[in-house]
């Protein structure tokens, strides 16, 4: 999947205000989230506040670096690796962006005008893309359960590595 050059302009156009309410938003995703999908909330280790915070903070760097992605390849792997040991899990995607979708377009009310929620959804998909290419690498070359969510490398499989489509093979 490749991001239309009208998203990407609508998502880096709308990056300055995305990071003015930033916390606003992920503040009120997640109560969305946990309000319809409360099976998510022990994904979620870190208090509201925190986890809000990161969330708000990531969100924005995506907007800044949505046409150069390879600039967020140690954060997305950061967060791809974060997923795993929380066992995060690929249908677990469609409630986030549901619960975001719906945040920002509460938060940003007219702001928020179809084409900029249309385009964030288009954003959203694709990096839910890259992080659960790099997460299903990550679970197929470890050992992850709840009692030891350390991804052990020493236990690798031969499964064939699929490539990031912002950089090269993803270890």
């Amino acid at each position: 999947m490749e991001l239309s050059p009208a998203t990407i302009l609508v998502v880096k156009g709308t990056a300055s205000l995305i990071q003015a309410r930033g916390d606003e938003i992920s503040k009120r995703m997640y109560e969305l989230l946990f309000e319809k999908y409360p099976e998510t909330k022990p994904l979620f280790s870190k208090s509201l506040d925190k986890q809000s915070g990161i969330l708000s903070t990531a969100i924005a760097a995506y907007a800044k670096n949505i046409d150069q992605i390879e600039n967020m390849h140690d954060r997305l792997m950061y967060i791809s690796n974060t997923h795993v040991k929380s066992q995060v899990r690929e249908e677990h995607y469609p409630m986030v962006g549901e619960a975001l979708l719906l945040a920002i377009k509460e938060v940003l009310g007219d702001d928020a005008s179809d084409d900029v929620i249309k385009a964030w959804e288009e954003a959203y998909n694709y990096l839910s893309e890259i992080l659960l290419m790099n997460e299903k690498q990550l679970y197929a070359f470890s050992r992850v359960s709840k009692e030891d969510p350390i991804a052990d490398k020493s236990k690798a499989s031969t499964k064939k590595v699929k490539t990031s489509p912002y950089q090269g093979p993803v270890t």
